[in-house]
């Protein structure tokens, strides 16, 4: 496929260039999309949305299917632009694009069952209806994606929002302006019967708020906290719902117990892959005095033998937004000025970050509670396990976490006392990859869910309808009902539920 730079007709005479963050090289030019571009995009999408919501279950999951089979077809093309562009390597792309893949497929299997009519118990004093309880399409769904995970994150609500009957206008991050065009020209290529379904517009900050004024259904973001409050204010001049995800700070907790070379295994790439520019990346670990010296020395081990770069062999690649390295410089600063060690790594060149593994950082360091996005993580003693769960909960940031433990109970029960929207037990990121679990946070990550029942239910509008079936001998809710119907309801009442205390 060719990419065509320009996603939507546009007469925005400003552009941005795309270029890659490994080499400088030109990824390409892209408009710079005004509010009457936006508009004009919304407007083409609320036709559109009709005509997708007519199709029904199985008019749209035909036409997802095609989707899915066009992005199978050409994973290797869109991984290699998703390699230039966001700068990851090329095996970590072509994991990015399976999981989307198979998130996709999901959502288009499940949606009929999720959301379609079904009968509801009437109750007591509506027994002569038939209750029915439908999810209905919000119209047209906003999305805001982000540039760590350019195709797997905003596809969590393309994917969604298409399988529940709605249109979708895209609005990629700036740095990765060529994997959301080519995303949307891979749709018109699959279905270019509902083309106008899925649209992209591109631009700087300005266009996503233009896309949030614009009246859309629902805007679903990602991105930092600070930006989705203003994302927040803007959509709330319309009373347009949002959904966020902003991030995370996420912990593992090591047990006693624990199978230690497993746990650091996780605990490295769960901080290291993707350069750590994984918002349910791991970044603080609290391993306990009875394994952390163990726990050190394994992860010490696995971290000396990894190292960033743009090459094939790298065991990652540069930081995909040039401002998030003075962001890990300050982390690892403060980390240091705060008494905290790196016992490898602590150094930035450039646009790479070595892989940096931090001790004896104290938990008020912005290393610890504030989202570093790099590749770093710190590692804590602790007493035990209950040190371990009150110190990973004691950010404003909850959205995914981890516990190795070697008891199933003990790990599900930490996993459960967690504050966090998700945790994976003897594994890391794992909840991410189950297309039938939500995914989302608390505090400061954010509020609603993609994924899932819930995700296909977050881009939809609950319908309920009665119907009558019969009529009552006396109708209730008359005013010509008989006086003594009252005094009959209270007794009916009270032998039916008067007996409890």
């Amino acid at each position: 496929m060719t990419l065509v730079e320009s996603p939507v007709g546009s007469a925005a005479t400003d552009t941005f260039e795309s270029t890659s963050p490994a080499t400088g090289a030109r990824i390409g030019q892209f408009p710079v999309h005004t509010a009457e571009d936006v508009d004009a995009v919304v407007a083409r999408a609320r036709v559109a949305a009709e005509r997708w919501a007519a199709l029904g279950f199985a008019g749209r999951k035909q036409r997802l299917a095609a989707y899915r089979g066009y992005l199978a077809r050409r994973m290797h093309e869109l991984a290699d632009l998703v390699h230039r562009e966001n700068g990851k390597p090329h095996a970590d792309a072509i994991l990015e694009i399976t999981l989307a893949v198979d998130h996709l497929a999901w959502a288009a299997a499940h949606a009929r069952k999720t959301l379609g009519p079904r009968s509801v118990a009437p109750g007591l004093l509506a027994a002569n209806h038939q209750a029915t309880l439908e999810y209905q399409p919000l119209g047209v769904v906003g999305v805001i994606g982000p540039w760590n995970y350019p195709v797997f994150t905003p596809m969590g609500s393309i994917a969604y929002a298409l399988a529940a009957g709605n249109a979708v206008v895209f609005k990629p991050s700036e740095f990765t302006p060529a994997i959301g065009a080519w995303l949307a020209q891979a749709w018109s290529a699959a279905v270019p019967d509902a083309a106008d379904a899925f649209q992209v517009v591109t631009g700087l900050g300005a266009t996503g708020t233009a896309l949030c004024r614009a009246r859309v259904g629902k805007i679903a973001f990602t991105g930092s906290a600070a930006t989705g409050r203003k994302v927040m204010a803007t959509c709330a001049e319309t009373l347009t719902p949002v959904l966020m995800e902003c991030g995370g700070k996420d912990a593992m907790i090591v047990d006693d117990d624990a199978d230690v070379t497993a746990a650091a295994d996780a605990a490295v790439w769960g901080a290291m892959s993707n350069a750590g520019q994984t918002c349910i990346g791991i970044e603080r670990v609290y391993a306990t005095s009875a394994v952390y010296d163990s726990f050190v020395a394994a992860v010490t081990t696995q971290v000396q033998g990894l190292r960033p770069g743009a090459d094939d062999g790298a065991s990652y690649g540069p930081m995909t937004m040039p401002a998030q390295t003075d962001v890990v410089q300050r982390h690892l600063d403060e980390a240091a000025a705060t008494g905290g060690r790196a016992v490898v790594g602590g150094t930035v060149d450039g646009g790479y970050v070595s892989p940096t593994v931090l001790l004896d950082v104290p938990e008020s360091s912005s290393a610890v509670q504030e989202e570093t996005f790099g590749p770093t993580i710190t590692i804590t003693r602790v007493a035990d396990a209950e040190e371990a769960l009150r110190l990973a909960n004691g950010t404003s940031l909850g959205l995914g976490g981890s516990v190795f433990s070697g008891s199933a109970e003990r790990g599900m029960d930490l996993a459960r006392r967690m504050r966090s929207g998700m945790t994976s037990v003897n594994s890391v990121i794992t909840f991410a990859s189950v297309p039938a679990l939500p995914f989302g946070g608390v505090g400061e990550s954010g509020f609603g869910r993609i994924h899932g029942e819930d995700g296909l239910r977050e881009f939809t509008r609950a319908k309920a309808i009665t119907r009558q079936r019969f009529p009552l001998p006396v109708a209730l809710m008359s005013f010509g009902r008989p006086a003594s119907a009252a005094d009959a309801l209270a007794r009916v009442m009270g032998l039916v539920h008067g007996r409890h205390r």
